[in-house]
C-alpha cells in the first residue's frame, strides 16, 4: 500500500482509543538490538496506559494486537524510525527512512500521523539514470532505495552506437561531439517517453561534461532534477541512489527554504495566523495554503466542541488529544494545502507553528 493511501486512512479513523507508537531505530546490528527493548517497553506503557483508562473488556481486541505486535516487527529490516498504529479494528505497522522527534505512546481517539505526514512530504519518487557511453541504465527510485529498474524497448541502452567509422574524422572534435550528441538525444527521447507515463523526475549520474550536452540536446530539460558525477568504480544500484538522494535532500531544504521566504512575504498581506485556536479552525475550513510548523513544537488539548479546545500540559487526561497539530496538518493537507516541519530556527521569528491562508 502507498504512503499516501496509508496517511488517509489512518488520519480519518476515529476510534476510542487509538494508540500510536513511534521510536527511533537503527539498520544495522549491534544497534536493532536495543530496537526491541525499546518497543517492548514502549508496548508495555501502552498495555498499562489503555487498562487504567478504559479498562479491560471494552478493548480486549487492541489489548490482544498491543501483546501480538512484536512478533511482527523484523528488526534486521529496521529503517530510521518505527511507527505502530493499533486499535481495535487497525493494526498498521510503518517504517521510516526519516528519525523521528515524536517517540513514545500516543492514546486519542484519533491516530498520531504527524510523523507520517513528515515521512509523506519528504517522500520522493524519481527515476535514476546511469548514463555512461558504455551503456545506459534507467532506475525507478524512492528516497534512498532503489525500487527496480525500467525495462522496456528502449531502455536498457548498449554502448553509444554512434561511434566514429571514419578513419580521417577521428581527430575531428566536432564530429565526434555531434556523435555523441546523436547517442544522448535518442536517450532523452527514451527518458522524456517514460516521464510521460509515469510523471516521475530524473537525476542523473554521469560526467559532468555528458550532463551539460544532455541538457543541450533535451527535449524537456525540466525534467532533470540535477546529476552526480559517475564513479566507474562504484555502480551499483545502492551506490548510485546514494548520489541521487543527496540531490533530492538538496531540493527539498530548497524547498523549504522558499516557504519560509514565501511564510514571511505573507505577513505583510495579512494571510498569516499565529494562534493555534485560529490555526486550527481556519484549516477544518479550507483555509490553509501553507502550514509550517517547527519540528519540536507538539502540543496536547482538550476538545471542548468541534471547532474549539483548551490547552493542557498532561498528555495522559482522558479525552486528550496528544498533538492538536498532528489534526492541523492533515486537515491542511487533505484539502490541498503544503506542509512543512522544519528545524531552520528562521521560523521561530513567526512562532512555532504559522498558517499561511488563502483569504
Amino acid at each position: 500500500m502507498e504512503l499516501k493511501e496509508q496517511l488517509q486512512r489512518l488520519a480519518t479513523e476515529k476510534n476510542s482509543p487509538c494508540v500510536t507508537i513511534s521510536l527511533n531505530t537503527h539498520r544495522t546490528h549491534p544497534d536493532n538490538a536495543n530496537d526491541s527493548i525499546k518497543l517492548n517497553n514502549l508496548l508495555k506503557e501502552a498495555e498499562n496506559r489503555v487498562i487504567d483508562e478504559f479498562g479491560k473488556r471494552p478493548v480486549a481486541s487492541l489489548l490482544e494486537k498491543i501483546k501480538d505486535v512484536a512478533n511482527e516487527v523484523d528488526i534486521n529490516h529496521n529503517l530510521d524510525s518505527l511507527h505502530i498504529f493499533l486499535s481495535n479494528d487497525t493494526m498498521e505497522i510503518i517504517k521510516s527512512s526519516w528519525s523521528t522527534n515524536n517517540e513514545g505512546v500516543h492514546i486519542s481517539d484519533g491516530f498520531a500521523v504527524r510523523s507520517i505526514i513528515k515521512s509523506y512530504n519528504r517522500s520522493n519518487h524519481y527515476l535514476v539514470m546511469l548514463l555512461s557511453q558504455s551503456g545506459v541504465h534507467l532506475y525507478e527510485a524512492v528516497n534512498d532505495g532503489i525500487i527496480n529498474e525500467i525495462k522496456n524497448g528502449d531502455f536498457p541502452f548498449s554502448e553509444n552506437p554512434h561511434y566514429n567509422t571514419n578513419p580521417d574524422k577521428t581527430s575531428d572534435s566536432k564530429h565526434l561531439d555531434n556523435l555523441v550528441r546523436e547517442f544522448l538525444n535518442k536517450v532523452d527521447k527514451a527518458l522524456v517517453k517514460v516521464h510521460n507515463e509515469t510523471g516521475l523526475d530524473c537525476v542523473v549520474i554521469c560526467t559532468e561534461d555528458n550532463y551539460s550536452r544532455l541538457q543541450q540536446v533535451a527535449d524537456k530539460p525540466s525534467v532533470y532534477l540535477g546529476y552526480a558525477a559517475i564513479n566507474y568504480n562504484e555502480r551499483e544500484t545502492h551506490q548510485i541512489v546514494k548520489q541521487s538522494w543527496e540531490i533530492i535532500k538538496s531540493l527539498q531544504d530548497e524547498r523549504k527554504s522558499k516557504a519560509i521566504a514565501d511564510m514571511k512575504e505573507a505577513v505583510a498581506q495579512g494571510k498569516v495566523l499565529t494562534d493555534l485556536q485560529e490555526i486550527y479552525q481556519a484549516a477544518i475550513d479550507g483555509r490553509g495554503e501553507l502550514l509550517i510548523v517547527h519540528h519540536n513544537f507538539s502540543q496536547p488539548v482538550l476538545m471542548k466542541d468541534e471547532r474549539t479546545f483548551d490547552i493542557i500540559d498532561d498528555v495522559t487526561t482522558p479525552n486528550a488529544i496528544d498533538d492538536i497539530t498532528s489534526n492541523i496538518a492533515w486537515e491542511v493537507i487533505s484539502k490541498k494545502g503544503e506542509v512543512f516541519f522544519t528545524g531552520q530556527e528562521e521560523i521561530k521569528d513567526l512562532g512555532k507553528i504559522v498558517l499561511k491562508t488563502r483569504y
